[in-house]
């Protein structure tokens, strides 16, 4: 009898676990008889499925926690589980997920990745950075290490305040500065990096005149780049939190 595959209708609605921070070793793998799965942000890279292979939307990904939750994205809808690893071999079970449309991302493809996901026991294999899940039929999903990007040397691309693409900051640790730009104008400062916070210097700036909401949202963010914040990376994303609580974010450019 064929396989019956799954849709992402027919999956049951879960609250979608946190997805961990910052920047530290990966855990302990489950066990030395089989390849270490857990506490990796294993990016998807394709599926193949009943002999064609697809091709994954960027944000395609999953982790795996000591504990067996697992988190992700389908490429376009988050996603949560339960994972039972035991040696080389990996079974999901109760995945929900969550019922958006993103341009670009085939609901196709999503439904393809959740069954192959959910279709019993996974054989794993581990080369390197890479990770291969193969059913029992064959269909396998390739995933990819992905470590979160360092707060040193990285192109933050702000989000919020001044998302509209042209804000950004990259730090040196080595140097102890950070320099970049606030969305209008270009923004330079000492920054001095220890347990988890970042204590600048006054913020010289350019003085260019952009339009009324850019420099709404420059003034923001250079209220929280006063003093000293606390830092913290999730993987990608960077969020800068003041003394009296205001946040900046930004993610890791490509």
């Amino acid at each position: 009898m064929d396989k019956q595959r799954l849709t992402l209708a027919a999956l049951t609605l879960l609250p979608l676990l946190a997805a961990c921070g910052t920047e530290k070793p990966s855990e302990d793998p489950v066990g030395a008889s089989g390849p270490a799965v857990t506490g990796v942000r294993w990016a998807v890279t394709d599926v193949t499925a009943d002999g064609r292979t697809h091709r994954a939307p960027t944000a395609a990904h999953l982790r795996i926690s000591a504990d067996g939750k697992v988190e992700g994205s389908l490429g376009c809808n988050g996603f949560s589980a339960t994972a039972d690893v035991r040696g080389d071999r990996v079974t999901f079970d109760g995945l929900g997920a969550t019922e958006m449309a993103c341009d670009g991302v085939p609901v196709a493809f999503e439904g393809t990745l959740a069954d192959v996901l959910t279709d019993g026991g996974l054989t794993a294999r581990r080369e390197g950075a890479d990770l291969t899940l193969t059913t029992a039929g064959g269909d396998r999903v390739r995933l990819t290490e992905r470590k979160p990007a360092p707060l040193s040397g990285t192109r933050w691309k702000l989000t919020d305040p001044a998302g509209d693409g042209r804000g950004h900051l990259v730090f040196d640790t080595a140097a102890g500065t950070v320099s970049g730009s606030a969305g209008c104008n270009r923004v330079n400062a000492s920054a001095t990096v220890r347990d988890g916070s970042i204590t600048l210097g006054s913020v010289a700036t350019t003085r260019m005149v952009c339009e009324a909401s850019l420099m709404k949202a420059e003034r923001g963010l250079l209220k929280v780049l006063d003093g000293t914040v606390d830092y913290r990376i999730d993987h990608q994303t960077l969020t800068l939190t003041s003394e009296n609580g205001e946040t900046v974010t930004a993610v890791a450019a490509e």
